[in-house]
């Protein structure tokens, strides 16, 4: 089962309102384990970069401008995202801006369909707790403390951990994302032994019926 996990950063909160993507991070999973492939770039907006959103993301107008727009990388993008289910948190967030990019390069847009949303995971199985990334790694003991600014590969790694842990978590003694072993798979032939008889000796017989005589009013004789 492969799935992607993606996060992006964004200009601001809007794309109706010229909000662009500036960077766009992709955690591939194989049965809900990260593989190592990744899929990772940086994006021009093509615009200033508000100071709002460089305090969360860090990335200024400046550095930016020196990376592709999206169109030039949309291809590689969608090339690597497949036919997989897509997993983000908050997903209809960077659905909507995912989908605005692709329809400015003239490419088809993705379903929403397509998208598992973990923050709809955490609501439903958490209610009237804290949702956010960071809460969720509290929760789960996850380590974020590289997290000092939201980055969209970090961020998708770290989100591939507490995907995880949301669908039920790793179980000891499982090998998560390996096929079944030979050994696994194969019918044991069972192995029929001779029955063994333990008749009671005469002592034994003696004590029982001395046992059963001292009852008081045994159920079986009233």
């Amino acid at each position: 089962m492969r799935e992607v996990v993606f996060d992006t950063e964004t200009t601001g909160l809007d794309p109706a309102s010229g909000h662009r993507v500036v960077e766009i991070g992709c955690v591939e999973l194989i049965n809900l384990v990260p593989s190592g492939e990744t899929f990772h770039t940086y994006l021009n907006p093509e615009r200033d970069v508000p100071q709002s959103a460089i305090d969360i993301h860090g990335l200024t107008t400046e550095f930016l401008s020196a990376h592709p727009v999206f169109g030039e990388v949309a291809e590689a993008f969608l090339e690597f995202i497949g036919e997989s289910d897509l997993v983000a948190h908050n997903a209809d967030f960077d659905m909507r801006f995912i989908n605005w990019e692709l329809e400015n390069a003239g490419l088809p847009r993705l379903p929403g369909s397509r998208a598992t949303d973990t923050l709809a995971l955490s609501r439903a199985r958490f209610p009237g707790a804290q949702h956010s990334l960071d809460a969720l790694c509290r929760r789960f003991g996850i380590d974020n403390s590289n997290r000092s600014y939201h980055g969209a590969l970090l961020d998708s790694q770290i989100l591939a951990e507490v995907y995880l842990e949301l669908k039920g978590g790793r179980q000891a003694g499982l090998e998560l994302g390996k096929a079944p072993s030979q050994k696994m798979t194969e019918a044991i032939p069972r192995q029929e032994r001779p029955r063994r008889l333990f008749a009671p000796s005469e002592e034994e017989i003696a004590r029982h019926k001395a046992f059963v005589a001292e009852l008081n009013k045994p159920i079986w004789k009233l």
